[in-house]
């Protein structure tokens, strides 16, 4: 049975030191189960019960660590081996894993080529990259953008010091979002209000009139149900975010072939259109882990 674990199982407790952590790798790395990690949104959690499922019902032992915390915290888990699978996303994790280095672009064979060149020297295996992408996206509502002549990200430049923006609470210092904005299109927002990851805050803040713009995720249903508009990344902003696991390399050296082909047929499967349609599932109050169920029966993948 796949059990949802807090990171809290695996990860020492503030003040303990550095040989508890070691010793808990040790332990996640060397028992007989693959621990599949989410972030703290859903589609992340989704992705990570895809993965899992799929694993399990090809034979593997599967743990699974949902909703455990932003890539700030989840991939120091990846890295230090407290986790040892998470489906990301290639552009962010890509920068995530090199500041400073190579900026990722919305060449999706060359931000993949990339990612893997910068884990060479690091435990870490990048898998196939699924053909589903999902990137960040800069949305108002109707009236917004009418009243402002709104509808890619530049028309924002000459009205952003008076607007409120909202997203998730750290927006304001990552490169594909406040801080990107900043530096690629000049915006500086009179207001920025910490929300949600994409989730329900952000959407209500929108409808509410709260923010004037939001961050909200190319995936997400409720933006064409609710009639928001999605600015275009007229400057590129945004890098090919295609979903690709990210997966310990004991993991692929202990189960080999069969494993990475497991995965690989997953990835191979997905699609944006598919993500987008079981994001509207969940929204509608379907449980991820269901959701996957049916995904996975379908394409007799599990």
């Amino acid at each position: 049975m796949i059990a949802a674990v807090a990171l809290a199982a695996l990860w020492p407790a503030t003040g303990c030191g550095e040989a508890p952590a070691r010793d808990d790798a040790a332990r996640t790395l060397g028992d007989d189960q693959i621990t599949v990690a989410s972030f703290d949104f859903p589609e992340s959690e989704l992705l990570a019960e895809i993965y899992g499922q799929a694993l399990e019902a090809a034979g593997y032992d599967v743990d699974l660590a949902l909703n455990v915390g932003p890539r700030e915290l989840v991939e120091p888990a990846l890295a230090r081996g407290l986790v040892e699978f998470v489906p990301e996303y290639a552009g962010s994790a890509m920068q995530f894993l090199s500041p400073g280095g190579p900026r990722p672009s919305s060449d999706e064979p060359a931000t993949y080529t990339s990612l893997r060149r910068q884990l060479r020297d690091q435990p870490l295996v990048a898998l196939a990259p699924s053909p589903a992408q999902d990137a960040n996206a800069v949305v108002v509502t109707e009236a917004v953008a009418v009243r402002y002549g709104l509808s890619k990200v530049s028309d924002l430049r000459v009205v952003a010091r008076d607007l409120t923006f909202g997203g998730p609470p750290g927006c304001p210092e990552r490169p594909f979002c406040l801080a990107g904005l900043r530096s690629a299109y000049g915006l500086d927002f009179a207001t920025f209000m910490p929300l949600d990851v994409g989730g329900p805050l952000t959407h209500q803040a929108l409808e509410g009139g709260h923010v004037d713009a939001g961050l909200l995720f190319t995936t997400d249903p409720s933006i064409e149900e609710e009639g928001l508009v999605m600015l275009a990344d007229d400057r590129g902003l945004q890098p090919a975010e295609n979903v690709t696991p990210l997966v310990r390399q004991e993991v692929v050296d202990r189960y080999g072939d069969g494993f990475v082909a497991t995965a690989d047929a997953v990835s191979a499967a997905l699609t944006t259109e598919s993500l987008k349609a079981m994001n509207a599932e969940m929204a509608a109050g379907e449980p991820a882990a269901d959701v996957a169920t049916r995904w996975l029966a379908d394409r007799g993948l599990a």
